[in-house]
């Protein structure tokens, strides 16, 4: 993918944050119905790249080398009524683009031999696109927001449609706050199958050793609601507890992911059509003085595959002066994994369900890393547009033999 230099695109925000901030320094003593005015520009760009030897498109070993460059840009738009209710827009454009060498191993046939054209076949890299825009409109008299969204992501064997409504109710004292957000989304799988598994016949017109990818598109769909509420226990003190069930139903399968059974066989993977999620989390932000601030934070996890986990994380974000921070973080996971998951030749014909899928089986995890954030009064490097930057690093270590790094860069604009 072609990438446009970070400088470049933060001089071009530059530009626009500054018109809008020229725009908003118009008289406002007579009073007329406003435009929408630009608010606050985003723009995150992120890159993560990891290693390990259990690759589930190749039945549970070989590599799972990937690196992934994404790259996320947002413009919110604000006007007041004449009431004084506040209306927002939203519009973020993402762009993710990603090599895997697993994927590429999709056109292996069963002797451990390539396919015709295997490593360059289009799973082996990919560009993900996702566009989404969101409205919100905040009543100030009685402390109600209300708001819906479309997305769209799309990649070369996925697409997903997205809507999503808002409804947040905020104390008259601004102390406590409940909201509900509710998503739905509408996805397509191309169905592509293992090289040496792919039918002889009506498979796009090619055959098992054809060069072609299946036409049967598979449909998933997924409801998610997301239940928060936040309290100021007191002036040092801020919890939320957070509750977001989910729903999917359809293909759940990764039907290109390879299972070997103790027979030597070779299968696709195969997992049930519905999933119920029920995790329930909390965070808390304690304030221990102007300098030192930490944010905990716990989630359980539960499903009816069967998983079960438990996540921990802390940050303490330390002000060395009053415009420059450090946060360093660490995180903490355990799941037990889905009761459908077996290593390599760990499966026998009597299942029902079946995968050799390691993001799906017991193991533990520490993420690790540091973050350093400049706001500057004035503005980063002297330009008050530029309201800061902020720039994170993590190290990722899981049972499994996993390893990543994800170095994050995140500028803001107003």
């Amino acid at each position: 993918m072609r990438k446009i230099p970070i400088i470049v695109i933060a001089f071009y925000l530059q530009i626009l944050s500054s018109f809008a901030q020229v725009t908003a320094s118009k008289d406002t003593s007579a009073y007329k119905e406003e435009m929408l005015k630009l608010e606050e520009v985003n723009f995150v760009s992120g890159y993560y790249s990891q290693n390990g030897d259990h690759s589930a498109v190749t039945g549970g070993i070989g590599t799972e080398k990937l690196t992934d460059i994404a790259n996320t840009f947002d413009l919110k738009l604000s006007k007041y009524n004449k009431k004084g209710n506040k209306h927002s827009v939203l519009f973020e454009m993402g762009v993710d683009t990603y090599t895997s060498a697993s994927s590429g191993k999709i056109r292996q046939d069963s002797s451990g031999n390539n396919g015709h054209n295997a490593l360059s076949h289009p799973s082996n890299h990919d560009t993900r696109i996702y566009p989404s825009l969101s409205y919100l409109t905040e009543n100030v008299n009685n402390g109600i927001t209300l708001g819906g969204g479309v997305s769209y992501s799309h990649e070369y064997d996925y697409q997903s449609r997205g809507l999503n409504l808002t409804f947040i109710k905020s104390a008259k004292d601004n102390n406590r706050e409940f909201g509900v957000k509710l998503f739905t989304y509408f996805d397509l799988w191309t169905a592509i199958y293992p090289y040496e598994l792919r039918p002889e016949s009506d498979y796009s017109n090619a055959s098992h050793k054809g060069g072609g990818i299946a036409a049967t598109v598979l449909p998933r769909n997924s409801y998610q609601a997301s239940f928060s509420l936040s309290q100021v226990i007191n002036p040092r003190l801020q919890v939320v507890l957070l509750f977001d069930p989910a729903y999917m139903k359809g293909q759940l399968t990764t039907l290109y992911q390879r299972v070997y059974f103790q027979d030597l066989s070779d299968h696709v993977e195969k997992l049930p059509d519905t999933r119920l999620k029920l995790p329930v989390a909390i965070r808390m932000s304690y304030f221990l003085d102007d300098r030192f601030v930490i944010r905990a934070y716990y989630r359980f996890y539960h499903d009816d595959w069967g998983n079960n986990a438990h996540t921990a994380n802390i940050e303490v974000p330390v002000k060395v002066t009053p415009f420059f921070s450090l946060s360093p973080f660490y995180r903490y996971s355990v799941q037990t994994g889905i009761k459908y998951f077996a290593p390599m030749y760990g499966h026998t014909a009597s299942d029902t369900y079946y995968t050799s899928d390691y993001d799906l089986s017991p193991f533990h995890s520490q993420f690790i890393g540091m973050g350093i954030r400049i706001a500057p009064p004035k503005g980063v490097f002297g330009s008050k547009a530029w309201s800061s930057l902020e720039l994170r690093y993590g190290h990722y270590i899981r049972s499994t033999d996993l390893v990543a790094d994800q170095l994050t860069l995140a500028l803001k604009f107003k």
